[in-house]
């Protein structure tokens, strides 16, 4: 019988069918497609540390991802429709999930590294603000002037610097590929690189496909769309014709969410059709050759593209800026900008660990981090105990 001793770093294993991470590598190595990431052959961590005994370099980013303060922080963020509104709209947090979800669906079919992909998307937006991409330009509105705010870069500083969860090092460490997908189109240090893994520009793609689609639904349960409406769209189109067809009875609700479900399979299967044939045809022999690439080989078809960006068009006309959201959620910024504003003139408040880093980060940069950090219901208790102590 194994005891607790048997588990600490670099004990060996019992032979009782525990698989160590070596022999994970070598499954990756034979299984993958060859030019997938391997765990094995990542370029490491800034701050070195030991190989753990039976988890690969990415599982482990991805449990330090799923146990960071920031990621639980996600549930009470804004996705869309701000937090609280309804029980079964979507928050931060269950976008992330989807993301991870479809993430792993096409880097499995792809031959790809699925560890590498997940972990990736589960950090994607934890830089997020409070109230959703308009909580995210009125941060960047208040540090216009000093650094500005984009919520792809914050989620590189929540991992490499905000969270504090090891004494050895700031941040999470986590491995090269990971902050590589993180960073998207920002500089990195890959020298001659071009493009990301594979395995980054899956996460960037699911993430568009599952906003497209679930920004779509939440806003038929939010009851802001009718289905003239949703006529204009072609890719909506489509598919109602579809399921109408293969499904005659259905109807309301019913119906609705079977569009979703077309709608998503649609984009899945299009993206694994043409990145199969781009990578077919590009024919990179390893993760390093892909990175070489001038143009990134995980796509969507042309067709696809068009039909997608006239779609966003849609949700940005009928959804984003519809008065029952518009009108809710600049409320919400508008309470933002006066913490951020009531921060300024008393930065005390920032509590002792916010305050350290004044010094090094500079004033608004600290309020910044503070505030992009806070949960929408933490902003709104906030703004409500400045208010009070002003009055």
């Amino acid at each position: 019988m194994p005891n607790e001793s048997d588990f600490h770093e670099g004990a060996e294993l019992p032979a009782i069918g525990w698989k160590r991470r070596e022999q994970m590598e070598a499954d990756e190595q034979r299984t993958l497609a060859p030019f997938a990431q391997k765990s094995g052959n990542s370029r490491g961590r800034k701050f070195p540390e030991p190989p753990h005994v039976y988890r690969t370099e990415f599982q482990r980013d991805r449990a330090r991802i799923i146990h960071s303060r920031a990621f639980r922080r996600l549930e009470y963020k804004t996705q869309v429709f701000l937090n609280g509104t309804a029980d079964h709209l979507r928050t931060r947090l269950t976008h992330t999930f989807e993301v991870a979800s479809i993430s792993r669906t096409i880097a499995r079919a792809l031959g790809l590294n699925e560890d590498l992909t997940e972990s990736i998307a589960l950090a994607h937006d934890l830089g997020h603000a409070p109230f959703g991409h308009s909580g995210e330009e009125m941060l960047a509105e208040c540090m216009r002037g000093h650094g500005g705010f984009e919520h792809n870069r914050q989620s590189v500083r929540v991992v490499e610097l905000l969270e504090a969860a090891y004494p050895a090092f700031p941040g999470l460490n986590l491995t090269f590929e990971v902050l590589e997908g993180l960073q998207k189109h920002q500089a990195t240090n890959a020298g001659e690189a071009r493009s990301p893994s594979l395995e980054a520009q899956v996460a960037d793609l699911a993430d568009e496909i599952t906003y497209y689609s679930h920004d779509l639904d939440d806003a038929l349960d939010f009851a802001i769309l009718d289905s003239d409406q949703l006529d204009e769209s072609a890719i909506w189109r489509r598919s109602h014709e579809r399921v109408a067809a293969q499904n005659p009875e259905l109807s309301g609700v019913e119906l609705h969410k079977n569009i979703i479900r077309d709608i998503i399979d649609l984009q899945v299967r299009d993206v694994l059709a043409t990145s199969a044939s781009a990578i077919v045809a590009a024919a990179p022999a390893s993760a390093e050759a892909v990175r070489l690439q001038r143009a990134n080989l995980i796509r969507s078809s042309d067709e696809l593209s068009a039909a997608n960006r006239e779609l966003r068009r849609f949700l940005y006309a009928n959804v984003y800026y519809h008065p029952r959201v518009a009108v809710v959620n600049r409320r919400a910024c508008e309470m933002l900008r006066t913490v951020f504003e009531g921060y300024m003139r008393e930065p005390e408040r920032l509590g002792d660990a916010a305050a350290r880093r004044i010094e090094r980060e500079g004033l608004h940069r600290t309020i910044c981090d503070y505030i992009a950090g806070m949960t929408d219901r933490y902003l709104l208790e906030e703004h409500a105990r400045l208010s009070a102590a002003e009055s």
